[in-house]
């Protein structure tokens, strides 16, 4: 059989992995029952001029004067703690689904079929364990917090299993699990990330968690929402937009799901000091948009597609470690159609 004839021009696969959007409620740690919704509040502020400026203001002090007494007014987005609350509550949800063997679209049957064949073989040899514990680690270390997470002082995660079957619990402290590496072997996070596997690993099965974390970060302390990207921003608007749902400040679920993918240490330049870029998400081409870099590149053969093209026709990658990484890209889900061009 030859590549021609074993191309699937169209190809997707739907996300196995599919957070909720993220609700912000103020607390106390003492009461954490006692919980109210975090509301946005608009603030007219008056800025100064800290832009780089051209050479002709800056080597001129009269210009330099003149420029800094300019009023930089902004009107921006805020949320905040109340005054008798010391502890961001963030409350969403997790689904867990199975059926990663059997692609969303594909328009060429051998493709298919060497592709089920595949995946099968990697959910018989590993039955997405390590995955699995990875994604947990991920809940139970509060990645998803982003900002909200630094300098919090104490961050518990609670999470409870919804499904009809089995309901089960775990609470998580945080601060017991790094950031910066997956070598845990609790037995909380060994239990739930067995849970989780199962559903990966499942025909048509599913796990769904209730995941509430509790951060306290002082007294009236500002916490972080998602911001918007307003493409059409005009003159006078607000230069910082948060993000609400019904009233209720809230964190993208598009911003979630990164924090738990975000699992590649797989990639060359890792290391687990603080001097590099840690655990990235799970990207095709290994992007990090804020660094402006991308890790895996195709003129190293360490990008998605490099693997992705010989494994899922039936060729065995030389690490167990690039496998982790082609199925951890098919639990993100995207279109990964080739060009029989």
């Amino acid at each position: 059989m030859t590549k021609k004839e074993n191309i699937a021009s169209v190809l997707a696969f739907e996300k196995k992995l599919v957070p909720s959007d993220g609700y912000l409620y103020g607390t106390n740690w003492a009461n954490k029952e006692q919980a109210t919704p975090l509301r946005l509040v608009e603030k007219s502020v008056r800025g100064t001029i800290s832009n780089r400026l051209k050479a002709a203001i800056k080597n001129d002090p009269a210009k330099l004067n003149a420029e800094v007494e300019k009023a930089n007014l902004q009107r921006v987005d805020a949320c905040a703690l109340a005054p008798e609350q010391d502890t961001l509550k963030l409350h969403y949800t997790l689904k867990v689904l199975g059926g990663i063997s059997q692609p969303s679209a594909c328009n060429n049957a051998l493709f298919k079929s060497s592709y089920k064949t595949a995946a099968n073989t990697y959910i018989k040899e590993q039955g997405f364990t390590e995955l699995a514990r990875r994604y947990t680690t991920n809940i139970a270390n509060g990645r998803f917090l982003w900002r909200n997470r630094v300098g919090a002082e104490q961050i518990e995660v609670h999470v409870s299993a919804k499904n009809r079957e089995g309901k089960q619990s775990w609470i998580f402290s945080a601060s017991d699990f790094s950031t910066r590496h997956f070598d845990h072997n609790d037995p909380q996070i060994i239990e739930l990330a067995g849970k989780m596997a199962k559903a990966l690993s499942s025909d048509d099965d599913f796990l769904l968690l209730d995941v509430i974390c509790y951060a306290q970060v002082g007294t009236a302390q500002e916490v972080y929402p998602s911001e918007e990207l307003v493409l059409d921003k005009g003159k006078g608007e607000k230069s910082k937009i948060l993000y609400h749902v019904n009233n209720i400040a809230a964190m993208h679920s598009q911003k979630i799901g990164n924090a738990l993918r975000s699992i590649d240490t797989w990639y060359s330049d890792f290391s687990d000091q603080d001097k590099s870029a840690g655990p990235i998400a799970i990207e095709p081409y290994g992007a990090v948009t804020n660094l402006g870099k991308a890790y895996r590149t195709p003129k190293e053969k360490q990008d998605f597609y490099s693997f992705f093209d010989v494994w899922a026709r039936g060729e065995k990658l030389e690490r167990v470690e690039d496998e982790h990484y082609v199925m951890a890209t098919l639990v993100r889900g995207g279109v990964f159609g080739e060009s029989d061009k």
